[in-house]
């Protein structure tokens, strides 16, 4: 539970620092048990907007690491799951059995990944 905690306040701590409508703040812990967090970004412009999710899990990437073990996001909404193509990353560089967890104000609720996508392509 403890890294719960600490995934849950890096979240909460990126999601204070995102520019969007709705704020989105994500954590991943790596296999090497660091945490690396993000936060959603929105392009004025539209072009592309950043999610909490990929910023996290660049985060990762950027600091030499290569394998998520859990992704825990953050938002004032009742009810929310990463999207599609969050979903693609978090498989990519978490797998299947990469644990995905949604809080918001009320409470967390966790999945592994294969739960949320039980036919993604192996």
């Amino acid at each position: 539970m403890g890294e719960l905690i600490s995934l849950s306040e890096a979240a909460w701590q990126a999601r204070d620092n995102a520019i969007a409508n709705t704020k989105v703040g994500a954590a991943v812990q790596s296999a090497a048990g660091y945490i690396y967090a993000g936060c959603n970004v929105e392009h004025r412009f539209r072009c592309h907007d950043i999610h909490a999710e990929v910023n996290a899990l660049s985060a990762m990437v950027a600091a030499g690491d290569s394998k998520a073990v859990a992704i825990l996001i953050t938002a004032d909404r009742d009810s929310f799951t990463p999207c599609g193509s969050c979903l693609d990353w978090i498989f990519e560089l978490g797998g299947p059995a990469c644990m995905v967890a949604f809080e918001n104000r009320s409470g967390l609720k966790m999945y592994r990944a294969d739960e949320l996508m039980p036919h993604y392509p192996g």
